[in-house]
Parts: structure tokens; C-alpha cells; sequence
């Protein structure tokens, strides 16, 4: 398949520090837009504060930011009885799949080529549970998802430098109230 500067694909981005990286690989080849879907993240502060991070860097570099409306109340109920589940464990793919669900419906909606997610950046996540997630959503939605493991070839260390220079916060969990415990 031949990529043109004038496909769209939408971002699912968690932070700015999983995103600047990303955003910065994906300009080469598309037109990116953005998209904050993250119910999971707790509490409500962490959430805000993610997600100015995120918009800033995107106003910065004239990126498109959507943000779906937070309704942390819808993500508790579908991951009921889930609570006491590990990182990696069974509550992950159920966020996931919630998540970019989400992404590809909008995408879907509004015109994108591809969708893809920043999680994959992260060594603590499953990147074959992302997977399967992004690759349901395609199913169900027919926007093609761009299924890349942004952590290969230096990527997570790339995130960390990006991070660095841009004096971004970096938080100390995946924003899941559970993730708090470990």
C-alpha cells in the first residue's frame, strides 16, 4: 500500500510524553490529528493535567486536538469486577479495546485513512493485547489501523529525550486508579 502525505490518520494519544515522539514520526507520512480518549485515567486532576500536556503540544505544533468527552463513570462499569487484575492482566484489554473502539468510530466518522494509539510506546503494556484491540476496532469499523510498536528501534528512549527537551510531566502510572497500587 503507497502512503501520500495526504492520508489522515488519527493519533490515540494517553500523554504528551507517549505522544511527541509519535506525532513526530507520523507527520512524515500523514496528516495527523489527535484524539484523547482516556476514561481510565484517575483521579480527575491526572486526568487534566495529561491532557494539557498533550493539547500543548499539539497547539505548538498545529496538530489537531479532539478530546472525547471524560466519562470515567462508563469506564469503571466496564471494568467491574476487573479491580483486582495485574498490569498486563485481563482489565487491559478490555480498556484497550474500549479505547481505540472509541478512536476508530470517530476516525470512521470524520474522514480518517488509518487510526493508531501511542500505548505501544510503553514497555509495561502488552503490545500484542493493543493489537488484537486496534484490529477489532478495524474490523468493526473498516478504518484500517496502523498497528506499529512505537518502543522498536529506540522509540521509548526517543519518548524519554522528547520528554526531557520539552520539559513534559512525566507520570508514574498508566492513569488507571488501579495501576496506583503497584
Amino acid at each position: 500500500m503507497t502512503i501520500t502525505p495526504c492520508m489522515k490518520i488519527l493519533l490515540h494519544a494517553c500523554c504528551a510524553p507517549c505522544g511527541a515522539h509519535i506525532i513526530e514520526q507520523l507527520k512524515k507520512d500523514y496528516e495527523v490529528a489527535v484524539y484523547y480518549c482516556n476514561p481510565n485515567i484517575h483521579p480527575a486532576e491526572e486526568y487534566e493535567r495529561r491532557k494539557a500536556e498533550i493539547k500543548n503540544y499539539c497547539d505548538k505544533n498545529k496538530i489537531k486536538f479532539i478530546e472525547e468527552k471524560y466519562n470515567p463513570e462508563e469506564w469503571f462499569e466496564l471494568t467491574k469486577g476487573l479491580e483486582q487484575e495485574p498490569e498486563r492482566g485481563a482489565r487491559c484489554p478490555v480498556c484497550f479495546s474500549f479505547r481505540l473502539g472509541k478512536t476508530a468510530e470517530y476516525a470512521k466518522a470524520n474522514g480518517f485513512d488509518f487510526f493508531t494509539t501511542t500505548l505501544t510506546i510503553s514497555p509495561h503494556k502488552s503490545t500484542e493485547q493493543i493489537f488484537t484491540a486496534g484490529r477489532e476496532a478495524e474490523k468493526k469499523t473498516g478504518v484500517k489501523f496502523l498497528a506499529r510498536d512505537w518502543k522498536l528501534d529506540n522509540g521509548f528512549k526517543c519518548s524519554c529525550d522528547k520528554s526531557k527537551e520539552e520539559g513534559f510531566y512525566r507520570q508514574k502510572y498508566c492513569g488507571c486508579v488501579y495501576s496506583i497500587r503497584k
